[in-house]
């Protein structure tokens, strides 16, 4: 097989697993709807819940509260952007199971999820990261930003709400702090963002140590090391198995990923 098919290969697994390599995504008019997903959570409990349950909770119970059948349709199309709301997708599974097992993190595990799936919350990535904390994040900084990687592709109105939704995104996973003027803070990672954004890195292909410097854990704001602890403290809950022996380190997720799924992977 040539490189381009084994590329070509390689991309088709990540869309199943519910990566999405588009460039646009939901932040063009949505932040990641962290109370939304909160409320459809506590509407369907049960995890195995299919796409059809999510659409009619939303669209037909109308549980999310919205005013008119227009803005329930948009609401649920733009969370399937998000979140896939579907548990044959890989990503989905893993965030319904560690936000059941980690409420303290469920900010930061709808973060990783949008971030995996929306091309407009990962190219906001660098300019966020590599803010020293204390300094103030603008939207007028954020637009040059997304400007200067699609210099013309939106009008001053949908750039000015694209840039406020990404700073509200960034603000309600931790990355930022304060209402008018945003401040740059350090996140605060819990255990099951740890073992989520492994699960993550660990889809894409990512072994060993080099799991924990991907862009997945950078998003947990820590060292690589920190993070390896925090991985460590889910195994000793039973969220995945990790076995850390000097530079070799081994995750798998036997609660969470089947043996078809785990065949599959290989």
């Amino acid at each position: 097989m040539n490189n381009y098919a084994t590329q070509s290969l390689k991309t088709e697994k990540l869309r199943n697993f519910g990566f999405s390599g588009e460039k646009g995504g939901a932040h063009a008019s949505r932040t990641i709807m962290l109370d939304e997903l909160q409320r459809l959570f506590s509407a369907i409990q049960h995890s195995d819940a299919e796409r059809e349950q999510y659409r009619s909770v939303i669209i037909e119970e109308n549980a999310l509260g919205k005013r008119s059948s227009k803005t329930r349709s948009l609401t649920y199309r733009h969370l399937v952007d998000l979140y896939g709301l579907d548990p044959n997708i890989l990503i989905f599974r893993g965030l319904r199971y560690f936000w059941d097992r980690d409420p303290e993190g469920q900010a930061l595990l709808a973060f990783l999820c949008a971030f995996a799936r929306d091309g407009l919350l990962r190219s906001s990535a660098p300019f966020i990261t590599s803010t020293p904390e204390e300094v103030t994040v603008s939207r007028e900084a954020m637009e040059a930003h997304i400007e200067a990687l699609f210099p013309d592709r939106f009008s001053p109105a949908t750039l000015k709400s694209t840039a406020q939704n990404l700073n509200s995104s960034w603000t309600k996973a931790g990355h930022l702090s304060g209402r008018a003027v945003k401040i740059r803070s350090r996140a605060q990672p819990t255990p099951g963002n740890a073992a989520y954004a492994v699960f993550l890195g660990h889809l894409a292909g990512l072994r060993g140590l080099s799991i924990f410097s991907s862009p997945y854990a950078k998003l947990l704001d820590c060292s690589a090391e920190r993070s390896l602890e925090l991985a460590q403290q889910a195994g000793q809950k039973g969220w995945l198995s990790i076995n850390h022996i000097g530079d070799v380190v081994e995750v798998s997720f036997p609660n969470l990923l089947p043996r078809t799924d785990r065949e599959w992977l290989q």
